[in-house]
């Protein structure tokens, strides 16, 4: 079912006359949320958006519109007993649902048509390769554990018994972040490799290269002033041990697993985000 948000032309009516279009679609959305047990709320404020906001009642799901522009909304596909829902809009599909303890909102990359290829949308390609090679059961393949991988909220954890570091590259209690803003997961044991130098401030959150940090440093001379850090882009990232975070039950990796964060970095409306570690 389509559900059309549309701004109200109020010269040729008062009132507007897709106001009534507006309060029924507006009806039609929450009612396809409400299948999986979750609230919506809809308004025109800024650039689309779809994020997970707190009230009295508890969570609950917020688009926010454009008010300034015609913007269709379509609910692809809903699937109650997973309590997953599919969203299309103009500048993206999202999966929304549940994980765990709390809602979620997720941009999905791809040709994803409804929940379930949605879902294998957001796995790495990693993932994907362990799965075939282990054989895993297709109803298998969406559980957060199986013999092919463990997953904590977007991160997935592949199993590497065969990886053997060195003890003195190994730190403890660190953590795993997707970018700016997130909260992150932390493990107990975290081993990385390679990787491309970054150098990260406020001013310029995701990183940019060495190269990119000194050509700013000629231009812009007070920019040394910028309390830059050091770091690490794209790693391979290896845990072992306990991996925690207050919105998800902690999991145990008994052997060295390969750390990888879901695809959502991939998709038209997550284009911002990046692997900083």
């Amino acid at each position: 079912m389509l559900s059309k948000f549309r701004r109200s032309d109020r010269s040729l009516d008062p009132i507007g006359p897709s106001f009534w279009e507006e309060t029924m679609d507006k009806q039609l959305l929450e009612k396809k949320f409400g299948l999986m047990g979750a609230r919506v709320k809809v308004e025109q404020d800024g650039t689309f958006t779809v994020d997970v906001r707190f009230d009295r009642k508890g969570e609950y799901f917020d688009i926010r519109v454009p008010d300034d522009e015609q913007l269709d909304l379509s609910v692809l596909d809903v699937r109650p007993q997973l309590r997953h829902l599919l969203l299309m809009s103009s500048v993206g599909k999202f999966l929304c649902g549940h994980d765990e303890r709390h809602w979620f909102a997720a941009a999905v990359p791809g040709n994803a048509s409804n929940v379930k290829t949605a879902l294998v949308e957001l796995k790495p390609v990693v993932v994907r390769l362990a799965e075939e090679r282990k054989r895993i059961r297709t109803k298998d393949r969406f559980r957060r554990r199986n013999d092919a991988f463990i997953r904590q909220g977007e991160w997935f954890f592949v199993p590497a018994p065969e990886l053997k570091p060195m003890r003195l590259l190994v730190m403890r209690n660190e953590p795993l972040s997707r970018g700016a803003g997130s909260k992150p997961h932390m493990c107990e044991y975290i081993y990385r490799i390679g990787g491309q130098t970054v150098y990260v401030c406020s001013e310029r959150p995701h990183g940019i290269t060495e190269a990119q940090y000194h050509k700013l440093i000629v231009t812009k001379p007070n920019a040394r002033l910028w309390r830059w850090r050091v770091m690490k882009r794209d790693m391979q990232v290896y845990a072992r041990g306990r991996v925690w975070h207050s919105d998800h039950k902690s999991i145990y990796l008994d052997c060295w697993h390969r750390v990888l964060m879901n695809t959502e970095n991939q998709a038209p409306a997550m284009r911002n985000l990046v692997f900083l570690d």
